[in-house]
């Protein structure tokens, strides 16, 4: 779940995100993330805000996945990127999976915020951030540890569903995947304070099959 606090509702003056105390949308002042990429700003990506000083920026015990819903098969690359594929005005559910393998010792992360936007859309006036002609019913959260999925026994992870569908005018495009793993709370007018955090970002390739 994202919360967007509006600020002429609230009169606060103090943000976890300073650039959105310029109103840049012509919709009341807000601050917000994972939205804060491209959407309600035109950052490029979460670290123009935060910092990457957590102690899990060692990828080895990570969970970064995306599975096919109903095959629970991993759409992960030999590259590492990811590739979904999917027939033109059909649709397509996987499961965004983020976590850290629990080892009983090591400190972990307390919450995931992650989203999918096209590079090529963060400095353009549409209001769609996703991939051009193609329909997506997720393409952002921020979500508390702790959810189950079979497989992940040994595993603090966040796991939620997401269905695309390309239309007439979807095209094979590129996505950034960025994901902030996090623990704490951003100190207001500073996000960089407070929240102990480590980015990632990775590719995923949306394929139309015609």
């Amino acid at each position: 779940m994202v919360i967007v606090t509006i600020n002429q509702f609230i009169g606060t003056e103090k943000f976890y995100h300073t650039e959105f105390s310029q109103n840049i949308n012509s919709n009341g002042v807000s601050f917000a993330y994972p939205p804060g990429v491209g959407i309600l700003t035109k950052s490029k990506n979460c670290l123009a805000c935060h910092t990457s000083n957590g102690s899990w920026g060692d990828e080895t015990n990570n969970i970064i996945d995306i599975l096919d819903k109903d095959t629970k098969k991993s759409m992960k690359q030999p590259d590492g990127s990811f590739l979904l594929e999917v027939k033109r005005f059909e649709s397509k559910t996987v499961l965004t999976v983020i976590g850290r393998k629990d080892d009983g010792k090591s400190e972990m992360p307390y919450r995931n915020a992650w989203i999918y936007i096209d590079p090529k859309t963060i400095e353009t006036n549409s209001l769609s951030k996703f991939a051009p002609g193609w329909e997506c019913n997720l393409q952002l959260s921020c979500r508390v540890v702790g959810d189950k999925l079979d497989g992940y026994e040994n595993a603090k992870i966040t796991s939620l569903p997401m269905t695309i569908r390309p239309a007439d005018a979807a095209q094979n495009t590129e996505l950034s995947f960025q994901v902030m793993m996090t623990k704490g709370e951003s100190i207001k007018g500073n996000a960089k304070e407070g929240m102990k955090g480590n980015f990632f970002e990775k590719k995923v390739m949306l394929k139309v099959l015609d």
